[in-house]
């Protein structure tokens, strides 16, 4: 990895230089308005803990799993938008890159792929199964939600600022190494405290977080994240963990005062559009997991892109998107680097990703959305996420 970069391009450089004060000119408390429907809480049937080891599952389980984790795991689900956003058909790709989409979809175990452009539909096919209908899980593309819920949270003036230390959010981390780091070094991954996110180690500390759950149950999270210790300054150096967005899940939830799913039911849901609602696993505390576990459509997933694209339609603070997705990490001098829980990509292109194939891919500058769910062979090994990218590439080349 390379070296750390300050975050001071672009409006960053405007919010960074105004101060917390006045970052946000709509950071105010938002006037109140008719309650969102409540979530429902799904309960499935208690199952043996060996049963529920995700990374563990074979490649038949994921499959037919990934597609119906409310029937694994208790959650919330939220119901669709009232007014779902239209996703009209646009002009069709060509025939080249439709065979293209095709055989590396089916190369890779790709279970759909849909292309917006100018939030027109240019491309969408499915495999493995999966219906337009079906919901499919999102790993750490759920990352990038929680985000869009801590950008909401500070707009809504229940966050005063992105430089408050976590621990005026999450008093249980004081005296731990999280003491002194900010909500935006969370958010950018560079708190400084050692973890290890090593998806085939049993021993990892992402492979672990089920123990904590089972030996701590409502205090999981802070337990394990307040045990780990620091081996770097704080702002210094970046380490992707899981633990840590779900660190920022109990923020947002405490600061906010419900779980992420219902606060998501007006920021996400509702003003994005989605037709197929949304399913987020819940943990002991009955909140959601903000590190990942949410489950929607192949076309919300896109909808999501298209939402962030448009900036957020008013749900998150004016530039909040563009904040989010700058680069605050860079990856050397490879192009790649780290926003606020949104990766960044080589000519100004971001996107979410998670686990055995899922992703949003933007492309602002040919008005772009790329999404994909699957279940490739390994957890984050693999060259599918590159062939993913380049495919993308040579469709958005292809749009005008």
């Amino acid at each position: 990895m390379g070296g750390f970069k300050s975050f001071v391009s672009g409006a960053a450089l405007a919010l960074m230089l105004a101060g917390c004060a006045g970052s946000y000119a709509e950071s105010a408390p938002a006037a109140s308005g008719p309650p969102a429907p409540a979530v429902r809480l799904v309960q499935p049937p208690a199952r043996d803990q060996s049963e529920l080891q995700v990374l563990f599952w074979n490649d038949a389980q994921r499959s037919e799993r990934f597609r119906a984790m409310e029937q694994w795991f208790a959650g919330h689900e939220v119901p669709a938008a009232k007014s779902p956003r239209a996703l009209p058909k646009g002009s069709s790709l060509s025939p080249v890159l439709k065979a293209e989409i095709t055989a590396l979809m089916q190369a890779t175990k790709t279970a759909g792929v849909m292309v917006l452009v100018d939030g027109k539909v240019v491309h969408e096919e499915y495999g493995l199964g999966l219906k337009p209908t079906d919901r499919w899980t999102s790993f750490s593309v759920a990352k990038s939600f929680t985000s869009t819920l801590l950008g909401a949270a500070v707009k809504d003036g229940f966050i005063t600022c992105l430089d408050d230390p976590v621990t005026k959010y999450i008093p249980g981390l004081k005296g731990s190494a999280y003491e002194g780091v900010t909500v935006r070094q969370l958010a950018t991954m560079t708190s400084g405290v050692k973890w290890n996110e090593d998806y085939t180690d049993p021993k990892s500390d992402v492979a672990q977080m089920n123990r904590f759950v089972v030996e701590y149950g409502a205090d999981a999270i802070v337990a394990q994240m307040k045990a780990l210790p620091r081996e770097a300054p704080a702002g210094v150096k970046w380490v992707y963990k899981t633990g840590e967005t779900n660190l920022i899940g109990v923020l947002v939830e405490n600061a906010v005062g419900k779980p992420l799913a219902e606060y998501a039911k007006a920021k996400i849901v509702d003003a994005a559009g989605f037709e197929g609602g949304l399913f987020w696993m819940v943990d002991p505390r009955g909140g959601n997991i903000g590190g990942c576990c949410l489950s929607i459509t192949l076309s919300d997933y896109a909808r999501m892109g298209q939402f962030a694209l448009e900036g957020g339609k008013g749900a998150v603070p004016e530039g909040w998107f563009a904040e989010a997705t700058d680069s605050a990490v860079d990856f050397g001098t490879s192009g790649f680097g780290y926003g606020y829980q949104w990766w960044t990509y080589p000519q100004g292109t971001y996107g979410a990703q998670g686990i055995f194939g899922q992703g949003i891919t933007l492309f602002p500058d040919k008005r772009m959305v790329f999404a994909y769910v699957g279940n490739w062979a390994t957890a984050s090994g693999g060259p599918e996420r590159g062939q993913f990218l380049d495919l993308a590439r040579k469709v958005a080349a292809e749009v005008k």
